[in-house]
């Protein structure tokens, strides 16, 4: 006699995940045959649950390993025969078995599951214990964008039906010869295999499933790393192909606009990316659906794929799985699909139900994934564009000869972190050139923080450069972070660094040097990565010799010297630096940009202006706030009289203010730079007319101050 254990497809079914594969075994729901059997009975011995256990054993081995057992309770004169039948594609096959082939395995086990009870034929018996493949993973309602979706179709998931197409019910056969047995011990033996094949792929799906998470939960945390989508979106198919275990996969990213799934990675197809319209084939249901959708070959349905694709590709879809990928604000921003899944334990080369959970998953961190990197690029994006416009708001203006080597010299050292010492008198611009010098370095993304070092006091300079804990002093009633830790990742700067306490500068001296802080109060150091610029009006070799300012913090902030040169010297710079400042506070304000009449371009050629780029500034910005008319006449400037020089080129005895020294200084000032403007910037021909070699005029404007080419 012989006894079949058969799917029952309407008791409510368990969920669970094997190799490739699905199938649950409820052991304990079984239909007898009469009332005398209970639950009891189909309990397994310690040892059987022990050998179930063995995760990595494949169905047919343990099979194999189980016959023994079963031997033992009905004796070694009997001889088995059995296995496992699946329903594939609505056709019944053997999937495994041991023993000689029992060619009615396939109707019976069909009706069994059919008529779901005991049922016999031929002289063999059938028994129906449920066995579901996963059909709690049905969703009910879409989440798609559009219409419900397209109904009652196969593989539909949100339709009512249960069973993936190419996973049907599964039925164990067993067949026992050479001993007579009751009915009764023919269904004990039945459910004692089925208790057997349950333990063992229960174990196999929890082992599975904690491998499929872990793989899953590595790669997502490699996703939030990348700065790439071409690299995000391969890394997603890798992890699918990985866990799923298919030869390829696709991510499907929806364009509203153009109506439009675009899919990376496509193998095959040129540029890697494949367009397709939102409504077409097995993404285009998942997509409007909100719902899982697959297909299997061999079916009659096969318009819902796309052959072109596959022409194009030289590749051939058998099967497919598609997933919607819904974000954390519960909107449906692609589809997330599987190819061609390969066999494997209890599997043929369909997708299964497990597979179904398996990338509904997947698809879950790969919308965060995609979410937060598209977050990240927003970011970077907006904070770029600040930053280029924080660039543009204060550009180093000017064509003077001087101003070009400060741009070409500024250009040269910003890629680096050298120190840089800016020189100049007050209003001369130099903390916009080491903005300038900031925005074109690498730490231009990082702050640029700002310290005035003359308004430090002695008693206030390190708690604001290097910060205070909490109770350090009376008024520190919170802790407080420095501006070095400010800093921290980009630029300091600062300014009139010269009039720095002694106190101060051997305190800065020493974060210079070691690269930490400690708070007031503190005792923790704390690490900085700055890059300082340092700018003075003093003129700090003087300070040195007067012992007024530490030689040691002197070579330590010197190590590229940049001088701006008075605005007196720049000639023509003047009236552009002009136009733009009136540019820029007309545009504030909202009003008309007037013009300069040749009156007040020669008021403001020939004015000395004692204040500098600052005195123009503050010049022009009264302009457009007391003038009304469209043409600035010399006598809407306002400009002192007393400031203005006269307008010849070459000064005399009364141009200059001054002791003899200073006197000197200015002329040979302005009487090199005539001269090296009348050669056209050629140093070698301005020092052959002031009768020196070209390394002695270099030498000579060093010790003027003045800017000086490499």
């Amino acid at each position: 006699m012989n006894i079949i254990a058969a799917v029952s497809k309407t008791d409510k079914p368990t969920f669970f995940s094997g190799h490739r594969s699905v199938i649950g075994y409820s052991s304990l729901n079984v239909v007898k045959a009469n009332s005398t059997m209970d639950r009891s009975q189909s309990v397994l011995p310690p040892h059987v649950s022990s050998a179930a256990a063995e995760a990595s054993m494949t169905h047919g081995n343990a099979l194999t390993s189980f016959m023994p057992v079963l031997l033992g309770l009905v004796g070694n004169q009997a001889s088995l025969r059995g296995g496992v039948v699946s329903q594939v594609q609505d056709r019944w096959q053997p999937t495994f078995w041991t023993g000689d082939r029992w060619g009615q395995a396939e109707s019976l086990a069909s009706q069994a599951v059919a008529d779901d009870q005991f049922v016999t034929a031929d002289g063999f018996a059938g028994l129906s214990i449920p066995i579901a493949p996963g059909a709690d993973m049905a969703t009910s309602a879409g989440r798609g964008p559009g219409s419900a979706g397209t109904g009652a179709a196969a593989g539909d998931l949100g339709s009512g039906q249960d069973i993936l197409p190419g996973v049907g019910s599964d039925a164990i056969v067993l067949s026992i010869d050479g001993k007579p047995a009751d009915s009764d011990t023919l269904k004990m033996l039945a459910t004692a295999l089925g208790r057997f094949l349950w333990l063992q792929r229960n174990h196999q799906n929890d082992a599975r499933r904690l491998w499929q998470t872990s793989k899953m939960l590595q790669h997502a945390a490699v996703w939030q790393q990348l700065d790439s989508d071409e690299q995000l979106l391969a890394s997603m198919a890798d992890c699918a192909c990985e866990v799923l275990n298919c030869e390829r996969a696709t991510i499907f990213l929806w364009d509203k606009r153009t109506k439009k799934l675009i899919g990376q990675p496509a193998i095959g197809i040129e540029g890697g990316v494949l367009e397709v319209e939102d409504n077409a084939g097995i993404v285009g249901e998942a997509l409007h659906s909100g719902s899982p959708r697959w297909w299997s070959a061999g079916g009659t349905d096969e318009g819902r794929v796309n052959r072109r694709i596959d022409q194009a590709q030289n590749f051939t879809t058998r099967s497919l799985l598609a997933v919607p990928m819904v974000n954390s604000r519960d909107q449906v921003i692609g589809v997330f699909e599987g190819i061609n899944a390969r066999p494997g334990d209890h599997r043929n080369e369909s997708f299964d139900a497990a597979d179904v959970r398996t990338l509904t998953e997947l698809a879950m961190h790969a919308s965060i994934a995609i979410d937060s990197y598209r977050t990240r690029t927003d970011l970077t994006e907006t904070r770029d564009r600040l930053v280029e416009q924080a660039a543009q708001s204060k550009p180093l203006i000017g064509n003077h000869h001087s101003i070009q080597e400060i741009r070409r010299n500024a250009t040269k050292v910003a890629p680096t972190d050298l120190s840089v010492l800016v020189l100049g008198s007050n209003g001369t611009g130099k903390e916009v050139l080491a903005q300038h010098i900031h925005y074109q370095s690498e730490r231009r993304n990082g702050p640029f923080v700002a310290v005035n070092c003359a308004a430090l006091v002695e008693t206030l300079l390190e708690s604001e450069l290097f910060g205070h804990e909490k109770g350090a002093f009376t008024d520190a009633s919170d802790t407080r972070v420095g501006k070095f830790e400010l800093a921290n990742g980009g630029t300091l700067f600062l300014d009139e660094v010269g009039d720095m306490s002694a106190g101060g500068q051997a305190k800065l001296l020493r974060v210079l040097e070691e690269k930490v802080v400690v708070r007031v109060g503190g005792s923790r150091p704390i690490p900085v990565d700055v890059r300082v610029i340092a700018a003075t009006n003093q003129p700090l070799q003087e300070l040195i010799s007067a012992k007024r300012f530490r030689e040691d913090l002197f070579f330590r902030l010197n190590v590229v010297s940049l001088t701006l040169p008075p605005l007196s010297h720049r000639g023509d710079d003047v009236m552009e630096l002009a136009e733009h400042f009136l540019v820029d506070f007309c545009r504030q304000i909202g009003r008309a940009v007037p013009t300069f009449a040749a009156s007040a371009r020669d008021a403001m050629l020939s004015h000395d202006w004692p204040g500098n780029v600052r005195e123009l500034r503050n010049t022009v910005e009264r302009i457009c706030y007391l003038t009304t008319t469209d043409v600035v006449e010399a006598s809407d400037l306002m400009m002192s009289p007393s400031a203005t020089r006269a307008s010849s080129a070459s000064p005399t005895m009364d141009d200059v203010d001054g002791n003899l020294n200073s006197a000197t200084r200015e002329f040979q000032i302005q009487h090199i730079e005539r001269l090296i403007a009348s050669c056209g910037g050629n140093m070698t021909e301005a020092a052959g007319k002031l009768g020196l070699h070209r390394s002695n005029l270099y030498r000579k404007m060093r010790q003027l101050g003045m800017p000086t080419s490499s």
